[in-house]
């Protein structure tokens, strides 16, 4: 009896349903270069600019943004190039669907160090990134289970700002809320094509959706820790 290799023992649970064809990875990285690029020169911009307007707590939040949207990015573009015959292709699945919990949380964490310290907002942050530790775990440790249920976990942390719609909106820029909600919707409209499993280039579709609800709450902190307070 002959022994198999290593890598014949391993199980890549979604090779049979990764059908993409060679214009569709194209499209796909060029979506994530594009979007790695811009995050690289916005995020630097609203970093140089924000050092002069913005607390040490503040310049934190929105460094931690930029860090993560480019490890989003970074791990997106590895795990959906990655050749299909590779187990590492799995491992890199775990940490592309963790990514986005790490993102979610570090979009909230800016806006919401605007608001005044609040019992109510202090809970929020805490509930945004226990909730995200929480998905991050599921999806490391128990990969492709509850992958359905994690699309409503995402869409659910993403919304739950919603209970402090009162104080954000007494307390950020109208521009600034304008732009938080229209990344939201832009990431919320992005899930149809990331579902949509059938529809040719749904893959680089739904990053593009990505790459601009980003955009957008990118724009949202330039306006609210840099423009406003000029």
């Amino acid at each position: 009896m002959t022994n198999a290799g290593p890598e014949s023992q391993i199980e890549i649970p979604f090779m049979g349903r990764w059908h993409y064809s060679r214009a569709e990875m194209i499209a796909d990285g060029i979506v994530h270069a594009v979007g790695i690029v811009l995050a690289i020169s916005a995020g630097s911009t609203l970093l140089a600019l924000a050092a002069f307007y913005t607390g040490p707590g503040e310049y934190i939040a929105a460094a931690f943004y930029v860090v993560s949207l480019l490890t989003v990015l970074s791990v997106s573009l590895a795990y959906n190039l990655w050749p299909i015959s590779s187990p590492v292709k799995w491992i890199l699945r775990r940490f592309d669907h963790a990514a986005i919990y790490l993102l979610i949380a570090a979009t909230y964490t800016p806006f919401l160090a605007q608001l005044d310290g609040s019992p109510l907002t202090v809970s929020m942050i805490v509930l945004v990134w226990t909730a995200a530790a929480i998905g991050i775990a599921i999806k490391v440790f128990l990969p492709g289970r509850f992958d359905r249920l994690a699309v409503v976990f995402y869409l659910a942390i993403g919304w739950s700002g919603i209970v402090l719609v009162k104080p954000l909106v007494e307390t950020l820029p109208a521009t600034s809320i304008v732009l938080i909600v229209a990344g939201g919707i832009v990431y919320s409209c992005g899930v149809i094509f990331f579902a949509w499993k059938g529809l040719r280039f749904h893959n680089a579709l739904w990053h593009g959706f990505v790459v601009t609800g980003a955009g957008l709450h990118l724009a949202a902190m330039v306006d609210c820790l840099v423009i406003n307070r000029l």
